[in-house]
């Protein structure tokens, strides 16, 4: 029988800290606060505090597992405040992915090999049924020298799991000579292959820092490891974080366990993705290959991936992992968000950090790349029934106001777009070939194109000043008819607070647009949108910060900013309620 997979954050850099899934508001301390940093008092405004998205009621915060009926999410928290320091590892844990009860913290610095430093790492389920958890640990004051250390429950019989213990024989996993032991950590969920061992990778860099190197250890009794000479895989990156490694298959959308797989032998279809966290980038790029577990590597099927091509999310979204879950046979991808605005904001506000929503993972028809889509639980939030526009036609330079939601600053929408024709699609020029960021930036919202842009205006003021754009926009390639379809979150007219950080995000979307068809989803949180282009092919998380578009004074619009008309086929609209959270 093959073993439970389970995950656990990554994030010791991400600085995701957290005191509770609570949603309690601060608002003496906020003020108090913004007052002390002189920052606008928009920023800390409660009402821009996620309402459904995981967010701590103060400080920072980072992945789940799943065990005994219960979703465990550790991540990493500094209870003293809203900076980088003190890190423990918070536990919560929920029925569903949405309700959150925060525990006891999981795992506090208390033997030398973690006196300065519990960071993140991952959880296994061993044969027996019992989890462990292995994470990285610094042990010297002066220099972040990093090992990986392990802890078990006191009690695997409690499914809250409340109670962690740590060996005598930590560090089972030190740093050989060959290796910056700065830049060593991040331990993946462990998998039993074939052949009896366990395996797992340590993110690294090789070449003095310039490649980034996803190391594999491999062990018998989970206790004594050995590193494989070389790594699994590296590229010219630099430093990998919080790697990330599972099978999958293509079309098929259950999610496959890595042990199980093995002990199965897997199978002609079967491939891998290895995720890697770009420390000098601060995003997670993958790669879709194939692994040869006697040889110990991993081949990428598209070997430029590692430094441009896939990203699970082309916005504020990092460290993230998966974990399989075995209740729903699915794997499901977590990623942090963290703050768009200044240091100074977030000591002012109290907070920084949010999780994404949960996300269920699996492997495209083509098996080129990864679907994303908000896991079915969030669906619960929804209040009935939704606001629906069909069969609209929005004209050139035309906007059209989503009316009847009590307020939009919290909703969720899925609209289906179709398109009049390509003919006037713009020539893409081969500069943005792949650079669809700077496209985004140079073709925004408000530049005017022949398909496109057009999307939706969230958060937006009444009088207009403030909108968050997330559109399409259609190019044809060079020298070729075949559309190039762009998808964009401008938020450049988000706020009229001076000096908010407030990048374009973008990202090409693999289809041929052969029905002229395209669909976006979108969540929106307060100060969150998250959205999922054609069915999740691509995906971008912003960040955004109005000042006048807040809770009742939001609004939603479609818009059509270039000149083929746009058909709105269906837009369905739900407003979204709050979990129900349990916290300090």
């Amino acid at each position: 029988m093959g073993a439970l997979v389970m995950r656990v954050a990554c994030a010791w850099l991400l600085l995701l800290q957290l005191a509770g899934a609570s949603h309690v508001v601060y608002k003496n301390l906020e003020m108090e606060a913004a007052t002390m940093a002189n920052v606008p008092p928009s920023i800390v405004d409660p009402r821009l505090r996620t309402g459904y998205h995981f967010q701590p009621p103060k400080n920072w915060i980072n992945a789940p597992m799943y065990y005994n009926g219960w979703y465990h999410f550790f991540y990493q928290y500094n209870p003293k405040g809203a900076t980088w320091d003190n890190i423990v590892w918070a536990h919560s844990v929920s029925r569903d992915l949405i309700n959150w009860q925060a525990l006891e913290t999981a795992l506090e610095p208390s033997i030398p090999a973690d006196k300065y430093g519990c960071w993140s790492g991952s959880a296994t389920t061993l044969l027996d049924g019992t989890p462990v958890i292995m994470y990285t640990g610094v042990n010297r004051p002066d220099v972040n020298f990093e090992v990986q250390n392990v802890a078990y429950p006191r009690d695997a019989s409690d499914p809250l799991l409340r109670e962690w213990v740590k060996p005598d024989h930590n560090p089972i996993i030190v740093p050989e000579p060959d290796i910056n032991a700065t830049q060593f950590r991040d331990p993946t969920t462990a998998w039993l292959s074939s052949d009896g061992q366990w395996r797992l990778l340590v993110g690294s860099a090789a070449e003095g820092g310039a490649r980034g190197a996803a190391y594999v250890y491999r062990s018998r009794d989970f206790r004594r490891w050995r590193r494989v000479p070389r790594p699994l895989h590296s590229a010219a990156t630099g430093m990998w974080e919080c790697p990330d490694f599972y099978p999958v298959e293509a079309g098929f959308a259950a999610g496959l366990d890595a042990s199980a797989l093995a002990a199965a032998s897997g199978g002609p279809k079967v491939r891998h993705v290895l995720k890697n966290s770009l420390d000098l980038r601060r995003y997670d790029y993958y790669t879709v290959g194939t692994y040869d577990e006697e040889a110990e590597r991993y081949v990428p099927e598209d070997p430029a991936g590692d430094e441009h091509h896939l990203r699970y999310d082309y916005g504020n979204f990092y460290a993230s992992k998966t974990f399989y879950d075995p209740a729903k046979k699915r794997r499901v991808l977590w990623g942090w968000a963290n703050e768009s605005d200044a240091h100074a904001h977030d000591v002012a506000k109290g907070w920084a950090g949010i999780q994404a929503i949960p996300r269920k993972v699996w492997l495209d028809f083509g098996g080129k790349q990864v679907l994303q889509w908000p896991v079915e639980e969030v669906e619960a939030l929804r209040h009935q029934p939704p606001v629906t526009v069909k069969d609209t036609v929005i004209k050139p330079g035309q906007h059209v106001e989503v009316t009847g939601l009590q307020q939009t600053a919290q909703a969720d929408v899925e609209v289906s777009f179709v398109l009049s024709s390509l003919d006037g699609a713009e020539t893409l020029e081969p500069e943005f070939a792949h650079d669809a960021e700077r496209l985004c930036g140079v073709k925004g919202a408000d530049v005017q194109g022949g398909v496109g842009p057009f999307g939706l205006w969230v958060l937006a003021s009444a009088d207009m000043q403030e909108r968050t754009a997330v559109f399409f926009r259609v190019f044809k390639a060079a020298g070729s008819s075949r559309p190039v379809v762009l998808m964009c979150t401008d938020p450049t007219r988000s706020s009229l607070n001076p000096d908010l950080y407030l990048p374009t995000f973008a990202g090409f979307v693999d289809t041929e647009l052969s029905d002229g068809k395209i669909s976006l989803r979108t969540l929106i949180d307060r100060s969150v949108v998250e959205s999922f282009g054609a069915g999740g092919k691509t995906c971008i998380l912003s960040r955004v910060y109005p000042s006048l578009a807040i809770d009742m004074n939001a609004r939603l619009y479609v818009f059509n900013n270039g000149k083929a008309d746009v058909k709105v086929s269906r837009l369905s609209a739900w407003e979204m309620k709050k979990p129900l959270m349990n916290g300090v």
